[in-house]
C-alpha cells in the first residue's frame, strides 16, 4: 500500500519542496523489508547509497564554506559527526520521516519506525530522491533545514578554544589535550590558576581566576602557537 496522495503532500509541505516526480519520493520511502522481500517492489537502498554521498558533499561544503571558519585538521571529525547514522537519525525524526515509511509488517511490529538505521537510511534516501529531482540546491535546503542543530553546534564548537584543540590533536592522531594545574596563588576570595596544556607536541600556559578559563586561555595561546608554526 502506497502513501496517500494527501500523506504525500503533507509530507513535501512539512519538507518545503515539491516534487515533479513523486515517484521518486515515493520510492525513497520503502524500506527493503516492504513487500515481504518481493523483487518486484524497488526499495529506497539504492537511493540510500546516492544520498550518503550527497550528505557528504554537502557536509564538506559547509565545513569548507567561504568564511574557511575551519581547518583541514579539524574538517575530519566534524565531518564523520554530521554523516554519521545517528545524525541523520535524528534529522530524520525532525522531518518526520518514520510517520511516513513504509515497512512490512514484521518491521513495523519491531519498532522499525524509530530505529536508527531504517531513519537514518531513509533520511538519506531522500536527499537523493531531492537531488534527483531539483539538484543539489533541493538537497542542500533540505540540509541545511533538518541538519539546523547540529551545523548550529559546530559553529559553537568553532568559537571554543578547548573544542578546537581537542579536534586538532584527534585530526592529527595524537592523544587528547592534557590540562594540569601549575599553580594557585592569591587569596581565597580573588584567587589566581595557572594552567599548562599539552596537545600535539605543542606545551602552552594559562592564567585566570577560575580553573575553567584558565584552561581556555592555556588553549587559546596554544591555537596561536600553532598558527606560528
Amino acid at each position: 500500500m502506497q502513501p496517500s496522495s494527501d500523506a504525500v503532500a503533507a509530507f513535501e509541505r512539512h519538507l518545503g519542496y515539491k516534487f515533479k516526480d513523486r515517484d521518486l519520493l515515493r520510492r525513497a520511502l520503502i524500506h527493503s523489508s516492504y513487500g515481504d522481500g518481493r523483487n518486484l517492489v524497488r526499495d529506497n537502498e539504492r537511493l540510500e547509497f546516492l544520498g550518503d554521498r550527497v550528505l557528504g558533499l554537502l557536509a564538506s561544503e559547509f565545513l569548507f564554506d567561504a568564511d574557511q571558519r575551519f581547518e583541514e585538521g579539524e574538517m575530519a571529525p566534524r565531518l564523520n559527526e554530521l554523516v554519521r547514522k545517528e545524525t541523520c537519525a535524528r534529522a530524520a525524526n525532525r522531518a518526520d520521516i518514520g510517520k511516513i515509511l513504509l515497512l512490512s509488517k514484521s518491521e513495523e511490529k519491531s519498532g522499525g519506525r524509530d530505529k536508527t538505521k531504517i531513519l537514518g537510511d531513509a533520511c538519506e534516501a531522500i536527499l537523493a530522491a531531492l537531488y534527483l529531482d531539483g539538484g543539489l540546491e533541493a538537497a542542500r535546503q533540505f540540509f541545511t533545514t533538518f541538519w539546523k542543530e547540529e551545523l548550529e553546534n559546530a559553529d559553537c564548537a568553532k568559537q571554543d578554544p578547548k573544542s578546537q584543540i581537542q579536534e586538532w590533536a584527534q585530526g592529527k592522531g595524537d592523544d587528547l589535550p592534557l590540562y594540569t594545574l601549575l599553580q594557585r596563588s592569591g587569596p581565597d576570595h580573588a584567587p589566581e590558576f595557572l594552567i599548562e596544556v599539552k596537545a600535539g607536541g605543542l606545551m602552552a600556559q594559562g592564567k585566570a581566576q577560575n580553573k575553567q578559563e584558565a584552561e581556555r586561555t592555556a588553549a587559546r595561546n596554544l591555537l596561536k602557537m600553532r598558527t606560528k608554526i
